[in-house]
């Protein structure tokens, strides 16, 4: 195997070899960074689209029960199902939720604390929103 040497500065100039990796090396941390703010932000969005549908799912459960506590207890029962459900991404001890009953409606809002979660890995590269997700919902109860 023959080694090229370039004679001259401008002949070392001219020669295309090892320029790919050069350009990769300007444009990989930025190509890198962006498919990590890809994942962490396409996860933020899913967690949230995911605590959202739990409290919708709870303030429908709730409204079976006849007392304030029993809606509670109906909404949490309905929480830890569709925690267990979630594929092991969301963990059951980091919700909060609060049941309210104001006015003919039954608002179930739920709080999950999401720090420890994957997505949150890179938090210190990528600037990303609050860890803490809070959303609502609220159902009116029978009208009868």
């Amino acid at each position: 195997m023959q080694l090229r040497r370039a004679a001259r500065p401008k002949a070392f100039r001219a020669d295309p070899s090892g320029a790919a990796a050069i350009e990769f090396a300007l444009i990989g941390p930025l190509l890198i960074a962006l498919l990590m703010g890809i994942v962490s932000y396409g996860g933020y969005f899913w967690l949230g689209h995911t605590v959202q549908q739990m409290a919708n799912d709870a303030a429908r459960a709730s409204i079976a029960g006849l007392t304030d506590a029993e809606r509670e207890a109906l909404a949490r029962e309905s929480l830890a199902a569709a925690a267990a459900a979630a594929h092991g991404q969301l963990r059951p001890e980091r919700l909060d939720v609060e049941v309210a009953r104001t006015a003919g409606y039954v608002t179930v809002r739920v709080e999950y604390d999401a720090e420890g979660s994957i997505f949150w890995a890179f938090d210190k590269l990528i600037p990303m929103p609050p860890a803490r997700l809070a959303r609502a919902a609220a159902i009116r109860m029978g009208g009868f």
